[in-house]
């Protein structure tokens, strides 16, 4: 009998698991263009693209097709795999022309957060798996709905929350589940950039050649084009991303639930959110914004101030984990322990050596190999829709307790609604327009 395309890739998969991580991505295990993953790319021009190169990176992959509603995008992306990887994709504008590719294994997501749920859907739909960026979606609401398209359809979804697959922040994990600071006490994460004032005002201008804007507009409300809210911009306002919170929120908030392995919903959330400065640049999402998460056993804050990039420990972003011992300061390149005094902190610093771990891959082809051995195990990824799902809602309850002018809100999980506030509810699920529906699962 012959073998089916699934069996055939957990065979080539088994060559390659373990190899990763000992290997530079350039010279990981190279599998006959027969044995690899087929892969599509839905949203070309950054993050998502970023992402395609680093699975192409690992020998495993095709990649069958890409898709962008900006043709320059399109045809610079193709070329530039061409040149790079030898790789000639079919382009496409509509990704459910993509997606009707049954060779396609599995597609990458690399969309503004609108979109992200659509899309999610209708591939767990086709049967392929996905790699999706973060946030999981744009609303509560419809992360709910694509955990249930991910488990209805069987599908292996991989969040692009890739600190999860860092040996950064599993250093820092171990180190301090091992009880090295004493008991956690609270949790800061700061995160200050430049670009979360948005662009400079500009004034509404005719689509750009090339551009389907009603096909980038997809779910969200219909308007004129503005450059100010489209490439590099959208995730400034609402209907498109939420702002810092959401962007680089769930990925420290998401360090901060690691660290006790918190699954639950949060319960109830303090927040403040204004737009101070700036006001000359174009922008929904908040410039300056705190949030308290209080947990059974610690308190998580989270505090960011756009327009300059600089916090504590002259650090523009970070993450402080606070023990009645000791506090550890992590970010993204490295990790250090404080104690307060400096020979206990050098003793301490010794001690956090034994933790330390390394890898010669970026921690998005950590994240992307591990996503491939998913594909062939079935088992949950690093960062599986459940923990991509469970810090949305963190972010998002943030924003929603800023936005709906209660400053503090509750969230009954059971219900998956908010406690007496009508502002806050009215956001937990977007209006989509037009063709477009939200799916019933």
């Amino acid at each position: 009998m012959k073998p089916s395309r699934r069996e055939f890739i957990k065979k080539a998969a088994l060559l390659t698991t373990g190899t990763g991580l000992m290997s530079s991505s350039w010279a990981s295990p190279r599998l006959s263009p027969n044995e690899r993953i087929n892969v599509g790319l839905i949203g070309c021009r950054n993050q998502g693209f970023y992402v395609l190169k680093e699975f192409l990176q690992t020998g495993r992959v095709n990649c069958l097709g890409i898709c962008d509603v900006d043709q320059t995008v399109l045809e610079d992306k193709a070329a530039e795999l061409k040149k790079d990887f030898q790789q000639v994709p079919r382009m496409y504008k509509d990704f459910r022309k993509l997606l009707e590719d049954k060779d396609i294994d599995a597609v990458i997501i690399g969309t503004p957060d609108h979109w992200h749920c659509l899309q999610t859907v209708y591939a767990c739909q086709a049967g392929k798996d996905v790699y999706v960026e973060k946030p999981l979606a744009n609303s509560i609401g419809e992360c709910n709905v694509m955990l249930d398209a991910s488990r209805k359809y069987g599908r292996v979804v991989q969040v692009g929350q890739q600190q999860r697959s860092s040996p950064i922040w599993e250093g820092v994990m171990d180190y301090v589940k091992a009880g090295t600071i004493g008991t956690l006490r609270k949790v800061n994460i700061w995160a200050n950039f430049n670009y979360g004032i948005g662009s400079l005002k500009q004034e509404d201008q005719a689509v750009p050649v090339g551009v389907d804007f009603a096909s980038w507009l997809g779910p969200a409300p219909d308007r004129s084009f503005n450059p100010t809210r489209f490439h590099g911009n959208w995730r400034h306002f609402w209907d498109y991303g939420g702002g810092l919170m959401t962007d680089w929120g769930v990925h420290l908030l998401d360090m901060a639930l690691w660290a006790k392995d918190i699954s639950a919903e949060p319960k109830e959330i303090m927040a403040y959110g204004k737009n101070l400065s700036f006001s000359d640049y174009s922008r929904e999402t908040y410039d300056t914004m705190s949030v308290l998460y209080p947990t059974e056993n610690y308190l998580i804050s989270w505090n960011h101030t756009a327009g300059h990039q600089s916090g504590p420990y002259d650090m523009p972003y970070g993450v402080e984990f606070i023990g009645d011992k000791a506090t550890v300061v992590a970010d993204r390149g490295n990790w250090s322990v404080k104690t307060g005094d400096s020979n206990d902190t050098e003793q301490a610093m010794l001690e956090a050596a034994k933790f330390r771990k390394k890898s010669s891959h970026s921690d998005v082809g950590n994240h992307v190999r591990n996503f491939l051995d998913c594909i062939a195990s079935r088992d949950k990824p690093n960062c599986s829709i459940e923990t991509g799902r469970n810090v949305a809602l963190y972010a998002h309850m943030g924003n929603i307790a800023a936005r709906s002018g209660d400053g503090k809100i509750t969230w009954q999980a059971e219900r998956q609604s908010f406690d007496n506030s009508k502002a806050a509810n009215a956001l937990i699920m977007p209006q989509y327009r037009n063709a477009w529906k939200l799916p019933s699962i």
